[in-house]
């Protein structure tokens, strides 16, 4: 998106921080991250989307909002997860550029004013990638990175190491608003795909600094680990094929065994073998089921159109969009829905 003159001079950077029973370190948070916007000569507003929290966090925003304007929160009325609450702070952002971060100091505030830079020299994306995952454990990394292989292997998408701390130019984040609609969304692999100039930076990622461990479960990590698998690739469907022709083959094998043994005048045996070969097929065939399952879940869900999340209150924030911009997002975002109701009116 280009900038006049005034605007390059002075832009206006949104942060947008989802945070999910971040009370504890959440005022020192945003205290450590607005030190660094106020060196970076910009004008800058700062969001903090309460993702259902089961504390006061959304209170403690609102508190430290009543001092400082800039300083704006949203609060879900429950626990969307990250990804509905990142797009809540994009559609709220008014900036000419936008960054996301955690709200736990694991991407480090001191990359914002780097990431600015490159911004202001014609980057549209500048993507933070991990130098190295010290703070996850093995089992952790492990999952990660033969999640990330795959999808960067089979789509063609580079997410290796990827996080979603990143900046995103106005234009990027119309696009992702407006033009986007799926409803599982895997923020890291769409700012990937969609292209336009990007740049990548590193970083180290650190230990929690407030609120305790970690708010991924298990469960958690492996339903976002689906999404960006079926969200990117085909691949687990091909595995099907796979499958049937393996299955195909041990079925000539046991048949050329049992043809070669009457052929000769021996006793066709091997119960042995036709039970291996009953409970292979018949793993084969749940695999293939629950391979298919996934897909068709995904499918319902996007058919039930429901929205990627819902505002319980916010503060500084107006969140009551325009008719115009309503039909905008409707119509993108729904295009199965919009498309049954024009031919209603017609009729």
């Amino acid at each position: 998106m280009k900038l006049n003159e005034n605007d390059l001079k002075h832009p206006l950077i949104s942060v947008v921080i989802p945070a999910y029973n971040e009370f504890q370190g959440i005022e020192k948070v945003i205290k450590i991250i607005s030190q660094e916007l106020d060196c970076c000569e910009t004008n800058w507003e700062m969001i903090v989307v309460d993702d259902g929290s089961s504390d006061q966090t959304y209170q403690k925003i609102c508190e430290i909002s009543r001092s400082d304007s800039r300083i704006k929160g949203i609060a879900l009325s429950r626990n969307f997860g990250k990804e509905g609450a990142m797009l809540a702070g994009l559609e709220s952002a008014t900036g000419n550029a936008v960054i996301i971060m955690d709200a736990d100091l694991q991407h480090p505030p001191s990359l914002i004013p780097e990431m600015i830079e490159k911004w202001r020299s014609g980057s549209q994306i500048i993507h933070a990638i991990k130098r190295n995952r010290n703070s996850d454990s093995t089992v952790k990394k492990t999952a990660a990175y033969c999640v990330n292989q795959l999808i960067t292997k089979f789509s063609g998408i580079d997410i290796n190491n990827s996080s979603d701390f990143k900046l995103l130019d106005r234009e990027i984040v119309n696009i992702i608003i407006c033009d986007l609609p799926e409803k599982e969304r895997f923020l890291r692999g769409l700012t990937r795909w969609i292209g336009f100039s990007q740049q990548n930076i590193t970083f180290d990622v650190e230990h929690r600094q407030y609120g305790g461990d970690s708010k991924w479960s298990f469960w958690s990590l492996l339903e976002l680990s689906i999404t960006a698998l079926t969200s990117f690739t085909c691949a687990p469907l091909r595995i099907i094929t796979f499958l049937g022709l393996a299955t195909l083959l041990l079925g000539v094998l046991v048949a050329s065994d049992a043809l070669l043994s009457w052929v000769n005048n021996e006793a066709v045996s091997g119960y042995t073998t036709l039970i291996i070969c009953l409970l292979l097929i018949g793993s084969f065939v749940m695999i293939s089921l629950g391979i298919i399952g996934e897909y068709i879940a995904k499918i319902y869900e996007e058919v039930k159109a429901r929205p990627h999340y819902l505002i319980r209150a916010s503060v500084g924030v107006d969140h009551k969009k325009s008719p115009d911009r309503i039909k905008k997002m409707v119509t993108s975002r729904y295009p199965l829905a919009e498309a049954a109701r024009m031919t209603s009116n017609k009729s």
